[in-house]
């Protein structure tokens, strides 16, 4: 299965990117320096930053660039992570929290960076992005956050009333946190754009390639497909959510949570003056959170947890539609001309994890944020391999997930009955 001929993997962002650079799959022998498997961002973060060091790459993905969720989620870059950075601090210490959340905050820069650097087509938008407050506790999480980050020096901002009204164009929210290192992009885009980019600089990149075997070969790593093998000296797996069969060890530890999207026409000029109008993304304090965000063309998309599949699909879709007429009345009667949904991969505490595995290494549960993490995290293991440089998490052992299929059962029916009884933003 490839992005184009499944409307339900990447929908607009499949019809709407440049396409992605020409590739083969791997044929025969080869050598490299490093090996990396998946070409997400991750894994092209890390063979750019490799390939630009003189280092010979060669990147083996199974289906196609950004095939996982590099290509299909909802392309908000925000910095940090999900948790506050004083929660971050607190489970991790204070010296890789603080390590980690300055790694994270400057993100989005590092990203913003590297596309205006290469030039990627991918629709770059940086006027910040918006946490808007559902409620009264909302409004106090809001607040924390605010502070938290203040503290740091970020720019920052708790808007409230008529403010955050005018910065969302509704008044469904009593406030919202607007973080002006944010903004969003084409996702599917991107990684196209950073592959391109890799390929520049002198990276090999094969599609339909997925690895069957890994093997210490003498002071080497061997990976093995259907039609080929390449001997490096070290590997990178950069799979995350979308891990298969081979190091299944990554995927036992994340709990998968589906996340779809939908996409309107694009929208009258008079809905667009009023609705995002600075085309900041936004996402609320909800449990099931939702998002909402415009493209180039001025097409709302609309997003939540749940998987468009089965009985569940009909009620998804539903809801985004009650729920934008409610917060966007403004808009009148809509359709939705895209949908597709994806996976992100969850871990138990809500922090990305380290492993080296002899000469494998990975970083992978982005828990939501994949965007300016996984662009950091591929360059940190870069700078790993390169130069010997941390990454800002520390190294852990696997630890599988407790009933990790029913975590992720509740994620993906809880998430349809809720929204099949009106729950709203």
């Amino acid at each position: 299965m490839t992005v184009d001929r499944d409307p339900l993997s990447h929908g607009l962002w499949a019809a709407s990117a440049p396409p992605a650079p020409k590739t083969v799959p791997l044929i025969g022998d080869t050598r490299a320096d490093i090996a990396i498997v998946g070409a997400g961002y991750t894994g092209l973060s890390a063979a750019l930053h490799l390939a630009e060091a003189g280092a010979s790459v060669v990147v083996l993905e199974a289906a196609s660039i950004g095939y996982g969720g590099s290509g299909r989620n909802v392309g908000l870059v925000n910095a940090g992570l999900w948790l506050p950075p004083d929660e971050v601090v607190r489970r991790m210490g204070a010296d890789h929290g603080e390590r980690l959340i300055g790694a994270l905050g400057e993100g989005p820069s590092l990203v913003f960076e590297r596309i205006g650097r290469h030039g990627i087509a991918c629709e770059p938008v940086r006027t910040g992005t918006l946490h808007c407050a559902v409620g009264r506790g909302g409004e106090r999480d809001l607040e924390r956050r605010h502070a938290q980050w203040a503290a740091r020096g970020a720019p920052v901002r708790l808007l409230r009333g008529e403010e955050a009204c005018a910065a969302i164009g509704s008044d469904a929210y009593g406030a919202a946190l607007l973080d002006a290192r944010a903004g969003t992009i084409q996702p599917l885009a991107y990684a196209r754009g950073l592959a391109a980019a890799a390929i520049a600089a002198g990276a090999v990149i094969h599609e339909a390639s997925p690895v069957t075997a890994c093997a210490k070969r003498g002071p080497h790593m061997r990976l093995a497909t259907a039609s080929g093998t390449v001997t490096a000296e070290h590997v990178i797996c950069a799979t995350n959510a979308y891990t298969g069969g081979l190091w299944s060890e990554v995927r036992t530890e994340l709990a998968g949570l589906p996340y779809f999207n939908l996409a309107t026409a694009p929208l009258s000029e008079d809905a667009l003056g009023s609705i995002l109008p600075r085309k900041q993304g936004a996402w609320d304090t909800r449990q099931i959170l939702s998002s909402f965000r415009l493209d180039a063309a001025g097409r709302l998309v609309v997003g939540s947890v749940g998987a468009l599949r089965g009985a569940a699909k009909a009620a998804h879709r539903n809801w985004a539609r009650r729920t934008l007429a409610r917060i966007l009345p403004q808009l009148g009667a809509i359709d939705f001309e895209y949908e597709w949904y994806g996976t992100i991969g969850m871990t138990t505490d809500a922090l990305p994890r380290f492993h080296r595995m002899g000469r494998v290494l990975g970083i992978s549960g982005y828990n939501g944020r994949g965007i300016a993490p996984g662009t950091v995290f591929g360059r940190a293991l870069a700078r790993y391999l390169l130069h010997g440089e941390a990454p800002p998490l520390p190294e852990t052992p696997f630890a599988r997930m407790p009933l990790r299929r029913v975590r992720e059962q509740v994620y993906e029916h809880g998430a349809g009955i809720a929204h099949a009884l009106g729950e709203r933003f």
